[in-house]
This record gives structure tokens, C-alpha cells and sequence, in this order.
């Protein structure tokens, strides 16, 4: 029996992660209050509304919806009835260096044929089935093991009691820790190109497939399996539609209200302090702020020694974003696209080991117009252009190196997307840089991703969404487990309020006893 408190559960942050688990706690009964320092709730997935053009200023992909469904099952609401989704073939076009262009299907069978039109002989079709059948086995292991649950390392995956069962220690081999995503890949297809397509599933973490651990070519069964959507709104329209649930739910929320200090008494949380110097007591807290800062932070001290002591997290990269209205769109784009650097190795040895923006980037375009026509002025669109950076280094000054870099982007969609024309089709520009993200979002050094994936053996773990330090502390977003992405960190949310609520650590007087659907306990 879990003992009675009115105090309510305090989440720092209105993002996706903080949303997801306002809602999921509201819904078990909670008494829920989301403290966001910003005007607007959604975090990254904001909006740039200007001259008749609309863009999503973060995040533009959206992927896994099961996870999003998931919250609003559990509330017994419909998920269709908050929010309207597309579902986009070809989920991405890809251009090449050498002038041609690859478009990345859902059904296997139609891309293995794409794949013998691009790269005769069979060889290349062959061993893009060979990598689908891995990563559907490495998906099978990571919703067996790894999500809805909190993890922050490999032993939290598996049961000690089956912990040496011949079929956990196949699963464990099946890992194939040690061997990298790029690895991975350049074993099974043997046609460049094609490799450095199946390589940017990665870049939903923002890390190099050089140094990710292989269980992340899991990404791509996940993806071809529940398909790529565009939400009606943009991507903005995910948040407004958790926001209104969280409404319906009783959450509430405080816009401009930054926390200065998590309360910590007898190593548990007590409350918060925000900046204005007002003491609030909660009863246990959800931070979506980085995990990295918050225990440097907001907790400091000792605590926040030993959190940074237990592992040298890394900032996942960076980027320059550029948002182009164009007053006549491009017709050979598809909604999403990727413009391939020359070089992948060149690439990422710049961006993730030197820490230097590439020479020859790989580019992702977005260009909404062709799924919804509302984002630009008629015949125009609403280019969202993104190039990865790394994170900021001292020495990075963006308000001087952006003319340039913005001129390097710009001759790589000419040479290499057929975007010759581009500048003279420009009407309305506003760019976001790795400074910009930084002082903007409050994430580490400005990283898009939270933290870094590197590391073949442990680079898919995150801190884990129960922390470690302090009792009644719990963690969401980019920079927990399990990691950075639109339905990864609406995970995160849900596994911070499922754990918070199966950790007993508090329960509002109101709150009524919450089951899970069968559905839900033989999916986790």
C-alpha cells in the first residue's frame, strides 16, 4: 500500500519527455506540475511561423507512433482524435556524389527490387535482406530487454534469474557487441552508397555508425516496420496534442519558470527552488532537462561528483539549421531527403574526432510542401535544411563561421541535390546554429541529441530513468535512457512515470489504483 501525500510530482520541463510523462503519471492518478522555463511546452519541437511559411524548428521525423499511441490508450483516449498522421513513401530520397539517387522504401520486397535497379547483379539486394533479418533480431532484443523499463547499463537488461540461460546468452551474442553499426553494414551490403544510406539511421542519435554499437542497426527494422509519418500540424502538433491531454488529465503547467536547484534532503528529493527564489515542495521529481546538467546543476556537490564519476558521457553532435522559404519549390524532392557527403569516414573524422564542422557535409532536407501544402505560400515551401556540427568547442565562435559554413551547405545542395538555382528562389531565411541550441534548449553544449552513442560495447546506454543519486529523482529526454529521438524521449517520459509509480514513491490522495491493459504488460 503505497502511503498517502498531497505533495504533488514536480516535472522540470515541458518537452516531449516531461509531457509524455505528465500524461502517463496524470493518468495513474498524480498530481502532476510541469515547470518549463520557456513560453512555449514541446521544447525542440517548436515552430517558426513567419511570411506565410511554417516550419518545424527541431524535430521533423516521426517514427514508432505505437509509442505515442501507448499514452493515449493508456488514458483511454484516442490517439486519432488528438492528432491527424500521414504515413510518407518513400520514407527518405537519398542523393549521391555521383549523381544518383536512391529512394528508401517500407516494404522490403519493393527496395530489394529498387536495389537491383540501382546496383545490377543481386548482390547488394541480397545483403540488404541479410541486414533487414538482423535488425529485426536486434529489435526483438531491445523490446525483450531494453525499452519501457529503466536501464542504464547491461546488467539492468536481464533478469538475474535467466541472466545464463542458453537462450539469453544467444541473445547477448546476437548483440554483437563489439562490432560497430558501419561495420555491421559494409559485411552485409556491399555497395557504398547503399551503406551510407542504411548508416543515418544513426543519425537519430547523432553519433557516428564509426564507433555506435551494432545493436543500433535495430533502428532499422523499426523503422520499415511501423513506417515514417508526417503528423498534419507538422511536428509541432505532437506536443499540442499531449498538452491538451495533459490539460484534460489535471496536469499543471507553469511557462516561465526556470529551476535553479533541485531540493535534496537526506539523499531524496524534497522540492524545488526556481529562479525567482520560490521553494516548492514535491514529493518527487521528473527532470526532462539534460540529465548531465541537471545533476551538475541543479544538484551540484557531492551528488553531482559522483554522477559525473560513474561515466564520461559525451555530448551527442550538434548542427546549423537553416530555414528557407522559397517562393517555388523543388519537384523532385520527396518530403524527407538525405544529400550524402563524398566521403562518410572524412566526414565523420572531422565532425566526431577532430571537432570541426565537415568540409563536405551530408545534408537532410525537409520539404513539407509536398504532404502539406499549407506550410508556404502557394507553389513555395518551407526548406528546412540541417547539416551535423559537433558539439561547441571553446574555440567555436558561430556568429563568424556561419556566413561560410552557410555557403558551404548551400554549394552541396547545388552539386549534389540539383538545387542550382537555390539562392534565387530564397525569399525568407532565419538560421539556428550550435550556440543557438545551446543557450536556447539548455542541453550540453549545444548537443541536438543529448548524449553520444559511441562506444561498441556500452555506447547504446544511457543514465538510466531512475536515478542513481538521489531517491524520488527521476529522469527523462535525450540524455536518459533510451536516448535521443521523438519516440525515444516520449519513452523516456513514460518510463520515468511508470518507474516513479512502480517504485512506490508516492501517491496523492486521490489517485486510484492503476492496472496495466494485459496488451501493455506483454508488450514491456
Amino acid at each position: 500500500m503505497k502511503s498517502q501525500n498531497p505533495k504533488p510530482i514536480g516535472i522540470i520541463g515541458g518537452g516531449l519527455g516531461g509531457l509524455a510523462a505528465a500524461c502517463t503519471l496524470a493518468t495513474r492518478g498524480y498530481q502532476v506540475v510541469v515547470f518549463e522555463a520557456n513560453p512555449w511546452l514541446g521544447g525542440k519541437a517548436a515552430e517558426l511561423n513567419e511570411q506565410g511559411f511554417r516550419f518545424d524548428m527541431g524535430p521533423t521525423i516521426l517514427t514508432l507512433p505505437s509509442v505515442l499511441r501507448r499514452i493515449f490508450d493508456e488514458s483511454g483516449r484516442r490517439l486519432g482524435d488528438y492528432l491527424e498522421m500521414v504515413r510518407l513513401e518513400p520514407q527518405w530520397r537519398s542523393f549521391f556524389e555521383d549523381g544518383s539517387t536512391l529512394d528508401l522504401v517500407s516494404d522490403e520486397r519493393v527496395m530489394a527490387q529498387n536495389l537491383d535497379r540501382f546496383a545490377p547483379g543481386g548482390r547488394v539486394s541480397a545483403g540488404y535482406r541479410k541486414f533487414q533479418g538482423l535488425a529485426q533480431r536486434l529489435n526483438d532484443i531491445s523490446q525483450r530487454f531494453f525499452f519501457y523499463k529503466s536501464i542504464g547499463g547491461l546488467r539492468d537488461m536481464f533478469d538475474v534469474k535467466n541472466a545464463f540461460s542458453l537462450e539469453t546468452l544467444r541473445d547477448v551474442l546476437a548483440l554483437r557487441m563489439g562490432r560497430s553499426v558501419a561495420s555491421t553494414i559494409r559485411a552485409k551490403v556491399p555497395d557504398e552508397r547503399v551503406a551510407q544510406m542504411l548508416d543515418h539511421y544513426t543519425q537519430y542519435v547523432g553519433s557516428s555508425p564509426l564507433n555506435s554499437p551494432a545493436v543500433l542497426c535495430g533502428i532499422g527494422h523499426m523503422q520499415s516496420d511501423e513506417g515514417v509519418w508526417y503528423p498534419l500540424g507538422g511536428t509541432r502538433a505532437v506536443p499540442m496534442a499531449l498538452t491538451k491531454l495533459a490539460q484534460e488529465l489535471g496536469v499543471q503547467f507553469r511557462l516561465n519558470t526556470p529551476i535553479s536547484r533541485i531540493v535534496v534532503e537526506g539523499n531524496g528529493v524534497a522540492g524545488v527552488e526556481t529562479a525567482s527564489g520560490e521553494r516548492i515542495a514535491l514529493a518527487a521529481v521528473v527532470s526532462n532537462m539534460d540529465a548531465v546538467r541537471t545533476h551538475r546543476e541543479l544538484i551540484g556537490g557531492a551528488i553531482g561528483r559522483r554522477f559525473a564519476a560513474r561515466r564520461n558521457y559525451e555530448p551527442a553532435c550538434s548542427g546549423v539549421v537553416l530555414y528557407l522559404g522559397l517562393k517555388q519549390r523543388y519537384e523532385h524532392l520527396a518530403h524527407h531527403n538525405f544529400v550524402f557527403s563524398r566521403d562518410h569516414e572524412e566526414e565523420f573524422d572531422a565532425i566526431y574526432r577532430q571537432g570541426e564542422p565537415a568540409l563536405d557535409p551530408t545534408a537532410y532536407l525537409c520539404a513539407p510542401s509536398q504532404t502539406e501544402s499549407v506550410v508556404a505560400p502557394a507553389g513555395g515551401e518551407a526548406l528546412y535544411v540541417l547539416v551535423h556540427t559537433p558539439y561547441l568547442r571553446a574555440h567555436h565562435d558561430w556568429t563568424k563561421m556561419l556566413p561560410t559554413y552557410r555557403r558551404t551547405i548551400l554549394e552541396k545542395l547545388k552539386r549534389t541535390a540539383g538545387l542550382e538555382d537555390i539562392e534565387r528562389r530564397i525569399v525568407f531565411e532565419r538560421t539556428l546554429t550550435p550556440q543557438d541550441i545551446h543557450d536556447r534548449y539548455r542541453v550540453l553544449n549545444g548537443a541536438i541529441y543529448g548524449l553520444s552513442s559511441h562506444g561498441k560495447f556500452l555506447g547504446a546506454f544511457k543514465p538510466g530513468n531512475r536515478s542513481r543519486e538521489v531517491r524520488g529523482l527521476y529522469l527523462a529526454g535525450g540524455a536518459a535512457h533510451p536516448g535521443p529521438g521523438m519516440p525515444m524521449v516520449m519513452m523516456s517520459g513514460w518510463i520515468a512515470g511508470d518507474t516513479l509509480h512502480q517504485d512506490g514513491v508516492v501517491q496523492t490522495q486521490s489517485a486510484p489504483r492503476f492496472e496495466r491493459p494485459q496488451s501493455d504488460l506483454v508488450a514491456a
